[in-house]
């Protein structure tokens, strides 16, 4: 499984993803889930993959393709807009799992796979879009916006509460954190290192990119001060009638401490393989 999600506020685009991928219980292995197509001054382009792998890495492999080929009639680099950006991505999914599924047909092998695909080009702002394996797609819109594919469920609600247009862009990857962080402590299937992407209005180029690994300083500060605040947030909920009420707030005492955290996934040898 995997958990990706994609932020949009006017400052710009947030982009987020685990690296785990199973093929069963005892095959745990860590690939990179997104991908980033860079024309700086021009051009940029984000892609977060959720499903099969091979449809993935087949999708990517001939998007590159494409964008190397001056001659290609279709491309990264030949549209005009982001939404036929998003087209094209979407028609180039839908290709890929075709060809999967012809090799795959009695394997009952699901080939299917979604994208985040979030981007810039030069006189355009920023946009966001969901591609579906039938090759449709949608966009984020004021009242939500905030794209997620795999396991989204445990990453919601932060989202919910938090992200807004206005919200600042480091905010919103503060943000985006935490829902990676909630979904990993809960579930498994999704699991460290995290990749994260930065895009600023108009810089048509990555602002930031880092890997945080469990034990990266940033996200360990992250991870320790959202739990014990949260913690401590509960604490300071209003009383129900039965309990004695406090006569004054408590003052301000050292942090729960928190239960130990999961340890890290091992980094597989074969990483190299899987990074595009």
């Amino acid at each position: 499984m995997t958990y990706c999600v994609g932020i949009e506020v006017n400052e710009g685009l947030v982009f987020a993803a685990d690296t785990r991928t199973s093929a069963s219980f005892d095959d745990v292995r860590v690939y990179r889930k997104m991908h980033v197509f860079e024309w700086p001054g021009d051009r940029v382009f984000v892609i977060m993959s959720a499903g099969n792998l091979a449809t993935t890495q087949l999708t990517i492999s001939r998007l590159q393709r494409d964008a190397d080929d001056p001659n290609a009639a279709r491309s990264l680099r030949t549209f005009s807009h982001l939404y036929e950006v998003a087209e094209y991505v979407g028609d180039t999914l839908v290709a890929s799992q075709v060809k999967m599924n012809d090799e795959a047909q009695q394997s009952g092998v699901n080939v299917q796979s979604t994208l985040i695909l979030g981007g810039q080009i030069a006189g355009e702002r920023p946009g966001l879009y969901m591609v579906y394996p039938l090759g449709n797609c949608i966009a984020t819109s004021p009242e939500t916006p905030y794209l997620q594919i795999g396991e989204s469920k445990y990453g919601k609600p932060i989202l919910d509460r938090i992200i807004r247009p206005e919200t600042s862009l480091e905010d919103a990857a503060r943000c985006a954190l935490v829902s990676l962080d909630s979904t990993i402590r809960s579930n498994l299937s999704v699991g460290m290192p995290v990749d994260m992407a930065l895009l600023r209005n108009g810089d048509l180029k990555i602002s930031q990119k880092m890997r945080l690994e469990a034990d990266t300083p940033l996200y360990s500060e992250i991870h320790d001060t959202w739990s014990r605040k949260l913690e401590a947030a509960v604490h300071s909920l209003p009383r129900f009638p039965w309990e004695p009420q406090r006569e004054t707030e408590p003052s301000s005492g050292p942090l729960p401490v928190m239960p130990p955290r999961r340890a890290p996934s091992r980094q597989d040898p074969g990483d190299a393989q899987g990074q595009q």
